[in-house]
């Protein structure tokens, strides 16, 4: 039976450097700093679950050996966004002399969620504890940091994972766990996660303690739209069967608990699989991209995605 007591992504997250998936034009930066004992301040810039953390850690333990916990601090940005957390927090930390250790390292998860004024303040407290501290500012979206605070940090951009790479970290923590998982509910879990390794491996876990690792299960537990269901459902729509379609969507909206937003992200990648004229499937995008903003809006999801199964019909008659 699987371990599932304990948080997988905990368990099998890397402790070295030379263990993180990918990212190799980080990691080998990194690298070259640790061995000569000094980093400058760094701003890594990415979607979730691609390592930014996580590398940080890694950095942390090979820079300060045992005493990499008095020497790191981890704060999330996000839970307090302004100018009190740099004034406070943040200051404290770097007035501190480090231990064992020429410098302590700041690591400011979401930093993008700062307000204004804070990464200005961030800014001045960087200048002035230069001597004894490093920071590293972890964002999703690098335009909200401000311009001051960018020309001050080596700047990496994390690129998403491939399937090969993510595939090859979860047959990793299948034969660990002893579990058996079919290559095609391995793809599945790409497929859902996008790249993001935090999720992959988090319905991995959820998959293992439902009993068994197939494609199936995994769509179950991720609550996210079946493609096949998708397929037969657009196909329906497209061959005249409108009555049919509508029925399909009631099904995935009620039977399966499913939001509107998931529907319509499995449509958009259906698209691209669909037997229909380049032309009709430009149109189809353009459609799907209008009625997923109407969602957003607040949109019923019955009726704006029977709209649009009803658009889709109109559109392979042209």
């Amino acid at each position: 039976m699987p371990s599932n007591f304990e948080i997988w992504t905990e368990k099998y997250r890397p402790q070295k450097l030379s263990e993180v998936v990918n990212q190799k034009h980080v990691v080998g930066r990194l690298k070259s700093w640790v061995k000569s004992g000094s980093v400058p301040n760094m701003l890594f810039a990415g979607s979730a679950g691609l390592g930014k953390t996580t590398l940080a850690l890694c950095l942390a333990r090979e820079l300060y050996g045992e005493h990499w916990k008095e020497n790191f601090l981890e704060l999330n940005a996000s839970d307090e966004r302004g100018i009190d957390i740099i004034r406070g927090r943040v200051k404290d930390f770097a007035k501190m002399k480090p231990l064992g250790a020429d410098f302590k390292i700041i690591f400011l998860d979401e930093s993008d969620a700062l307000t204004p004024e804070a990464q200005q303040a961030l800014r001045r407290t960087m200048e002035k504890f230069a001597g004894v501290c490093r920071f590293i500012l972890s964002c999703n979206y690098s335009s909200r940091i401000i311009e001051p605070l960018q020309s001050r940090c080596a700047v990496f951009r994390f690129k998403r994972l491939d399937e090969k790479q993510v595939i090859e970290y979860l047959e990793r923590i299948v034969s660990a766990e002893r579990l058996k998982a079919p290559k095609e509910a391995l793809s599945a879990i790409f497929e859902l996660s996008e790249g993001d390794l935090r999720k992959a491996t988090n319905l991995l876990q959820a998959s293992a303690a439902m009993g068994r690792i197939d494609k199936e299960t995994i769509y179950d537990v991720a609550m996210q739209a079946k493609p096949h269901d998708v397929r037969a459902m657009l196909d329906m729509a497209l061959t005249g069967k409108f009555a049919d379609a509508r029925n399909k969507l009631y099904e995935l909206l009620i039977n399966q608990g499913l939001s509107g937003e998931d529907i319509i992200k499995e449509i958009h990648r259906q698209i691209f699989e669909l037997d229909v004229p380049e032309k009709a499937k430009l149109g189809m995008l353009e459609r799907t991209g209008e009625f997923e903003f109407r969602l957003n809006q607040g949109g019923s999801d019955e009726i704006q995605l029977e709209a649009l199964l009803a658009h889709f019909l109109n559109i392979n008659k042209q």
